[in-house]
């Protein structure tokens, strides 16, 4: 069976050129397809792997950029950047449009079967594209809870899944009844898993950077996570076989 195949893309968002990766799987027709968003730090190998392994399934999957190319090492640095990302819901939905419209340009994706997933900032923007009213069949977040505009969730079209850590001091229990309401108040189809014992980033292996207070890599429930998101793609964009 031939492999899967990956590219780079680049396109721009938020006045930088982002820098994506993109992820085919075998064959040549039409596949359901992924927007995956990564960590604070921006892309790295972690996400491209993750990319991969979403193609391996059989999805189309773009592991899109925050950073114009940049991969932070420095915590601070990466703060910088992300704060005030995280503090403007417009920018979020910028850069999470930006990505979408070049996965749905992908002539190997189905453009009526996409969902997002992401991680910290890149699960931010996942929500903030549903509450954008994005054309979207699921939306995954992983330590990525964030509220902004709580009445605009009524927006959201699909069924989200979050994950976060019971140990996070950054998604810390306020934050995730919030996220809770909000998601019951609108009426959204939405599930929560609270992964005990995890910190912060759970599911990012520390790869030559400093750690802040508070993060921390929990191998086990960053693979349950993983099953996780795979069951809810498995669930609302089954792939054909």
């Amino acid at each position: 069976m031939p492999a899967v195949t990956t590219r780079t893309v680049e396109y721009p968002a938020d006045g930088l050129t982002m820098v994506g990766h993109l992820a085919l799987p075998a064959g040549s027709g039409r596949r359901p397809a992924v927007l995956l968003g990564p960590e604070g730090p921006g892309v790295s190998d972690v996400q491209r792997r993750r990319a991969d392994a979403l193609a391996e399934l059989g999805y189309v999957s773009l592991a899109f950029d925050l950073h114009g190319g940049h991969w932070f090492t420095d915590p601070h640095e990466m703060l910088a950047r992300v704060s005030p990302l995280l503090g403007d819901q417009d920018r979020l939905r910028d850069i999470g449009q930006a990505a979408l419209d070049v996965l749905r340009g992908e002539p190997r994706t189905d453009p009526e079967r996409i969902a997002a997933v992401g991680y910290g900032t890149g699960g931010a923007v996942a929500l903030e594209l549903g509450r954008a009213g994005a054309d979207l069949r699921a939306i995954g977040t992983v330590n990525g809870l964030v509220t902004g505009r709580p009445d605009e969730a009524r927006n959201i079209r699909c069924p989200v899944w979050a994950g976060v850590g019971s140990e996070d001091p950054i998604m810390a229990p306020e934050q995730r009844d919030a996220f809770a309401a909000e998601m019951q108040d609108a009426g959204v189809d939405w599930r929560l898993v609270v992964y005990g014992g995890a910190l912060h980033a759970f599911h990012h292996p520390t790869v030559d950077q400093e750690v802040l207070p508070g993060v921390g890599h929990h191998p086990l429930h960053a693979e349950r996570a993983w099953r996780d998101v795979v069951g809810l793609l498995a669930e609302c964009l089954p792939v054909s076989t």
